[in-house]
Formats: structure tokens, sequence, C-alpha cells
């Protein structure tokens, strides 16, 4: 059931924003140059690698020693327009048409960035991670990192259509109003640098 909703919902997304797929291509090619997708390893269900889509919403400018320079160097106005409205994601469906995602569940992340969780916080690679999330629409990127994570695993323990599509419901507010969109004096959110036992005390409340 959660597979047959996961492959209408993200066919049918794509085929209504075709003519929006087509512009942003075309402006991510004019003002960010080749190549229009990003594409990146991030861990998925059971750890399980996979390659995430997106399109492109960074420079690749880089510094005298050749390293890239930090994100809020890299995201220009357009990139910033794009993440804001989530356009950069729609690509994402692509993956749940292949059965690497869903729609709903935790945000995948990078496996280097994974390897610094706590064995309750790897938790949230018991399902597919998602398009959108229970963290998405209860603070997105303007939560901490233990925040997010914590909300993932309830989300793990918590499932269902239901909720699902609650989540889905409560992102379009979210990308409407704008919430969320960034940690303050950050591009996106700040580095994860690991943490200890984090109590799984933050729960949201679902009703």
């Amino acid at each position: 059931m959660r597979r047959f909703f996961d492959i209408v919902f993200s066919a049918s997304i794509l085929v209504a924003m075709l003519p929006i797929l087509l512009v942003v291509a075309i402006l991510v090619r004019f003002k960010l140059g080749s190549p229009i997708l990003f594409k990146q390893t991030r861990m998925g269900k059971d750890g399980r690698t996979f390659t995430i889509y997106k399109f492109r919403s960074m420079t690749d400018e880089k510094n005298a020693d050749g390293e890239l320079l930090p994100d809020q160097w890299r995201l220009t106005r357009f990139g910033r327009f794009l993440r804001t409205w989530s356009l950069d994601e729609i690509p994402g469906f692509l993956n749940v048409l292949t059965g690497d995602m869903s729609v709903v569940g935790p945000r995948p992340q990078d496996v280097e960035f994974m390897k610094k969780c706590t064995p309750c916080q790897l938790r949230r690679h018991e399902v597919k991670p998602g398009i959108t999330g229970w963290a998405q629409v209860n603070g997105r990127n303007n939560i901490s990192w233990e925040e997010r994570f914590e909300l993932d695993v309830w989300y793990v323990d918590n499932k269902g259509l239901w909720l699902d599509l609650k989540i889905i419901y409560m992102t379009v507010i979210t990308v409407l109003l704008r919430r969320g969109i960034s940690a303050k004096g950050h591009a996106t959110m700040p580095e994860f640098k690991g943490s200890d036992n984090a109590p799984l005390s933050i729960q949201k409340s679902a009703s």
C-alpha cells in the first residue's frame, strides 16, 4: 500500500510539474552551469547506499588550495530561491520511483556524516528516507541535529498512512510560509560533529 502510494504520488508530481522542471533546469544551466543535477551518495534503509538527485543550487567556487568554499559563499541568490521553495528537491521524486526513497521519511544524509551518529540515532534507517519528514515540519533546519534525529526516530516508531498524509499537508504549509529554511548564520544547518547518547525526549504532538 505504501509503495503504491509512493509511485502514484511521485509520478503525479513529476507529470504535473514537468513545465516547471524544464524551466528550472534551463535556469540552473544558465545561472550555475553544468551539471544541472547535484548527485551524492546517501545512506538509505538498513544502511544501504544510493545516489540522490537534486537540482544544483550552488556554484563550484574554490579557494587557492582547490578546496570548495563554504556553502554560504557558494549559495547564490538563485540557489537560495530554489531552496526557499524546495524546487531543488523535485528530482528526488525519481528516487522515490526507483524505490530508494519514500515520499515521507527521515531525510537522507551523507554516509560519512552518519558515521557520527549514536546507535539510537541510526534507528532512523529502519525505514526508507523521504522527500519530507516529521522533522521537516517540526522545525526543518531551525532545530538542532539532536532534535532532528529524535524526531526522525519518533516517526519510525509511529509511522502510518494517516501520519504520512498529515506530514504532506504540513509540508505544503511549511514551504508556503517559508519556515525553517536555514539555521541562523548558515546556508542550511551547521556541521554535525556527533553527539553523546541523546535521550528521545522531543516527540512533538501528532494530534
